[in-house]
């Protein structure tokens, strides 16, 4: 193709949103509004849950229709990790604030998340409808954490809205679409699709789908796709509404079906017109891994000293992997750390229990589904129990739990008191009577004692009788003079010392 060609070709490319903040600011609330009422195509009933990404329209100030993609969760669970493995899988942020609860925490991580990749951003602060709402101290908030709004010291443009009966979402919607004017996002019609993996799921009847997110080119039936080591035909290409369709191009989230293995999350797409092109291309990307594995492999990498807490998770699609990973890495402890020995999409399966081994203080982990009930009764005969959750707070909480439960303890060993033997007497059998001074702290009846010579422990003893005076006490302090039967295979000489210490775990 000549250069004008091309150039003709290169055309104004959707926004790509990602609506990023605290959980309970209401990003779900707002991404459901947008959904519910701007969506493309209406003639569908149900929009597919597990698609994560859906196309809107808004009109911009020529009255023209104007398409805005929203990734929606799970989704963008998984768009700080996207980021860092260098994937620009969104143009366009928002940062949701709640209007009656102010910057929090996550907002400030979030807002961090959105600066570092670069990524354009709009304000909206949401819950404006609520009597308690004060969007003016939201702003001082904000500024307060160098976050300056348009009109109040800085250019960052904001929207107030109230997701929940949809004040300011159209005035949010056109604020999406003059930024993507000013950004002019291109793409170019006749080069093959290529974008990113945005979720991935394991369908029992249709094998393994993936939702791709195209940021340039075009999809067309009979093309096949390309990811890192797994390929797939575009014999079935659907749109986000769960509709077959023959093409798609920017901007666009598709689903495609049948991938004959999981392709990563995040990991990017490339489209070949010939399958021929697509399996060299796999080919090459799989030698170039397996050269980087053997050198990281000749590198010596220090093994961790940590108590290793195995986990084997089973999800049902491939963003809640991601979220629960992330969560996962956050569990810290000085001496022990979970490791995921194993992770999959679906119901957990007798192979995953078979799998286990040995492994005593595995943690079997279903998120979101169940467990084949051949697992179960392998798992009940074995003992080894399978924990369900359906929150990853709650999972998260369960885990710290099982963290504190299963590291191991340091033992602190505490010297309460020392005392000096002057005279050994009698000794029968395992007993013997000694007569002494108490050198520092206290020695009580019953103690379990070291007893050192030369500074060196030669064994153990337990008190058995203590007298002071010669007449029989529970403890002796600094400065007294004792006698006391011990018990001991030892036999204790004068000048010997008794430590009587105490073992705390920590």
């Amino acid at each position: 193709m000549d250069e004008k060609n091309k150039k003709q070709n290169i055309i104004s490319r959707p926004p790509v949103v990602v609506v990023m903040g605290h959980i309970d600011h209401g990003k779900s609330t707002l991404l459901d509004y947008i959904r519910k009422t701007n969506i493309v195509d209406t003639e569908t009933g149900g929009i597919t849950q597990s698609i994560s990404a859906y196309e809107v329209t808004q009109k911009d100030e020529t009255g023209t229709d104007k398409k805005i993609t929203f990734l929606d969760t799970p989704g963008h669970e998984a768009f700080s990790k996207m980021r860092e493995r260098g994937a620009e899988v969104a143009d366009i942020a928002i940062l949701v604030v709640s209007a009656t609860e102010g910057v929090k925490p996550q907002t400030i991580e979030a807002w961090k998340t959105i600066v570092e990749s670069g990524v354009p951003f709009i304000v909206a602060i949401n819950k404006i409808d609520r009597p308690e709402a004060n969007v003016e101290k939201i702003k001082q908030e904000l500024a307060e954490q160098e976050i300056y709004l348009e009109n109040y010291g800085g250019k960052i443009p904001f929207a107030e809205i109230s997701a929940k009966d949809g004040t300011g979402i159209s005035n949010l919607l056109s604020l999406i679409l003059l930024m993507a004017e000013m950004e002019n996002f291109t793409g170019n019609t006749e080069e093959t699709a290529s974008g990113f993996v945005i979720e991935v799921n394991l369908d029992s009847r249709r094998g393994i789908l993936a939702t791709l997110l195209i940021k340039n080119g075009t999809i067309r039936k009979g093309m096949t796709v390309a990811v890192e080591n797994s390929l797939c035909s575009t014999r079935i290409i659907e749109n986000f509404l769960g509709k077959n369709i023959d093409n798609a191009t920017f901007s666009s989230p598709i689903r495609i079906v049948g991938f004959d293995k999981m392709p990563r999350i995040g990991a990017k797409f490339k489209t070949f017109q010939k399958k021929g092109e697509a399996e060299k291309y796999v080919e090459n990307w799989q030698e170039e891994k397996d050269s980087g594995s053997k050198k990281i492999n000749s590198s010596v990498t220090k093994e961790t000293d940590k108590k290793i807490i195995p986990i084997i998770l089973k999800a049902d699609v491939s963003g809640s992997i991601e979220a629960i990973e992330k969560e996962i890495g956050k569990i810290k402890n000085d001496t022990a750390e979970f490791r995921i020995v194993s992770k999959g999409i679906g119901p957990i399966s007798e192979s995953d229990i078979k799998g286990i081994g040995g492994e005593t203080e595995v943690l079997v982990i279903g998120f979101n589904v169940k467990a084949d009930k051949s697992a179960l009764e392998i798992a009940q005969k074995r003992n080894i129990p399978i924990s369900f959750f359906e929150i990853i707070y709650k999972m998260t909480e369960w885990l710290e739990t099982q963290m504190e439960e299963r590291r191991p303890r340091i033992e602190t060993v505490e010297i309460n008191g020392q005392a000096k033997i002057i005279r050994a007497f009698s000794r029968t059998k395992e007993r013997q009577i000694v007569g002494g001074k108490v050198v520092t702290g206290q020695i009580h009846l019953n103690n379990v004692v070291k007893i050192m010579r030369r500074e060196f422990e030669i064994g153990r003893g337990k008190i058995v009788n203590l007298e002071k005076g010669k007449v029989k006490t529970s403890e002796v302090t600094e400065g007294t003079e004792f006698g006391m039967m011990l018990e001991s295979k030892i036999e204790i000489v004068a000048g010997d010392i008794i430590e009587s210490f105490s073992i705390t775990q920590k």
